[in-house]
């Protein structure tokens, strides 16, 4: 009986200590984007991609949603790398220079879009509230205010 009183108090004791405070901050940004972005010099420079085109780019909090299109059989078996280059524009915002990576080895004709979001926190510069991004191949700027 003692064994058992002890279980339910320290089951109510962990509830407790689970729930959030009012001002407690949750981070879900993680959860919602579908990659996390690469910051690697070497692999920007060498980064080889397959062919597709920009259908769409904008920034929503702290992803960076793409739509692209490409030839193929679904899409579905499409991976993604998206690169920055490692290097900072000292200018006022700051500037970064990214690569996008498609790997498809998808051998048919037809052409499809897919959408994916890379998490953007990696690039944030102390001191700074604002970025331009650079995407090779997309024709303007994206700006990252966070």
């Amino acid at each position: 009986m003692v064994k058992r009183g002890f279980f339910f108090i320290s089951m109510a004791l962990c509830f407790i200590n689970m729930t959030c405070e009012e001002g407690d901050k949750i981070d879900l940004s993680s959860e919602i984007c579908d990659q996390k972005i690469t910051v690697n010099r070497n692999l920007f420079t060498n980064l080889e991609s397959a062919h597709f085109t920009f259908v769409n780019a904008q920034i929503i909090e702290d992803c960076l949603t793409l739509e692209i299109s490409a030839s193929g059989c679904d899409g579905h078996s499409w991976g993604f790398n998206l690169v920055d280059s490692g290097a900072v524009a000292e200018s006022s915002p700051e500037q970064r220079s990214l690569k996008l990576q498609l790997l498809n080895k998808e051998a048919c004709l037809a052409v499809f879009k897919r959408t994916i979001s890379f998490d953007l926190r990696p690039l944030q510069i102390n001191g700074s509230h604002e970025i331009i991004l650079h995407l090779e191949g997309l024709e303007t700027s994206l700006r990252y205010k966070y």
